[in-house]
């Protein structure tokens, strides 16, 4: 299925882009959040009227993930959990209790943007924690943990 995008996709493409998908990936996922359209004829003329008002969404969306890098870069989470004797947790430390700890300290993070491939943390220390932002836009914290009293 031929699709236009009308948002920057991870892995396929950048605004205005004409690509191919499955139709399952298209009707399911990407036409239902907004970041695609069809690409027949019509739907090609009403992107190329609005694509400058979504250009100008995009690049406010740009920048402001660019100032919540900034704002997120090197910051230090803490994070308080039970463990054991030997500084295991009792449970783990996942992207839930990553960005409850980041609204604690008045910082905007959701669930998403975090990444960790390696899984769940699941003993004190420090740990630094890649985001992944708009884009191409990344930053890192650090996340402690610590035990709880």
């Amino acid at each position: 299925m031929e699709i236009i995008l009308l948002d920057r996709v991870n892995g396929l493409g950048d605004l205005g882009d004409k690509v191919e998908v499955k139709s399952g990936y298209a009707r399911n996922f990407l036409i239902p959040k907004g970041k695609a359209t069809e690409a027949s004829k019509t739907k090609i003329a009403e992107f190329e009227a609005r694509r400058a008002e979504l250009e100008k969404q995009q690049a406010e969306r740009l920048a402001a993930s660019e100032r919540r890098a900034e704002q997120l870069n090197g910051k230090v989470l803490t994070i308080f959990a039970k463990s054991g004797n030997e500084g295991k947790l009792f449970g783990s430390v996942g992207t839930q209790h990553i960005a409850a700890a980041a609204e604690q300290q008045g910082l905007e993070l959701s669930r998403p943007e975090i990444l960790m491939p390696h899984g769940a943390i699941r003993e004190l220390g420090e740990y630094p924690i890649d985001l992944k932002l708009y884009g191409d836009i990344q930053s890192q914290v650090l996340v402690r943990v610590v035990e709880a009293e």
